[in-house]
């Protein structure tokens, strides 16, 4: 089982990895925990890169699927192929709407490498946190000192969500939207309600 974690800054799905993966523990399951860009030495060298590089769309696009490469084959293939549960904040969706909406790359292209890099792989389920982005930008203020990401215009991160609605109108099956924002405890049941509808 491979569950991946979307949305843009300051949704809060990172409050909820946790608590997930402690679900899973609990029902038995191994659990590697791991994000993206990153999960490997390799990858997470990468991110720095990324994240704190000045750089054009596609060289941030090549780097972020050259990590995804080493963190598939390194971590996410092995764990699955030995029966572990996966849960990823991040994965390919975060290309499509980072690069491809809030950039505006090219999404022919991000297609062509997701195929390469991916050759099929797509997660099980894929918990997208929808948020307005001026509630996540309120969120984010004075939160930490934000990446090369972080600091791009309120329209940037309209592009993104639109990236990810877009994504998720595409790919129905393996999305559950997560209307992200209510309260903490609203949007635990949300998340509880998708794994219990996939018998998690």
């Amino acid at each position: 089982m491979f569950i991946t974690f979307e949305g843009i800054d300051g949704a809060g799905k990172s409050t909820h990895i946790a608590a997930v993966a402690e679900r899973l523990r609990t029902a038995g399951r191994e659990v590697v925990l791991s994000r993206e860009p990153g999960g490997t030495e390799l990858a997470e060298t990468l991110r720095e890169l990324v994240l704190h590089r000045p750089m054009d769309a596609l060289t941030e696009a090549l780097l972020i699927f050259a990590g995804r490469r080493d963190h598939l084959r390194q971590l996410i293939e092995p764990a699955l192929a030995r029966g572990a549960a996966v849960v990823c904040d991040r994965f390919t969706d975060a290309t499509f709407a980072y690069q491809g909406g809030g950039r505006g790359f090219d999404l022919g292209v991000l297609e062509t490498l997701e195929g390469w890099v991916q050759q099929g792989r797509q997660p099980d389920l894929t918990l997208w946190f929808d948020l307005p982005p001026e509630i996540a930008a309120g969120r984010l203020a004075g939160a930490r000192v934000p990446d090369r990401f972080e600091q791009q215009p309120l329209e940037f991160f309209r592009r993104v969500a639109a990236g990810y609605a877009a994504r998720a109108q595409a790919q129905p099956s393996r999305f559950a939207r997560i209307d992200a924002s209510g309260e903490r405890d609203a949007v635990w049941r949300q998340v509880e309600a998708a794994l219990r509808e996939r018998g998690l």
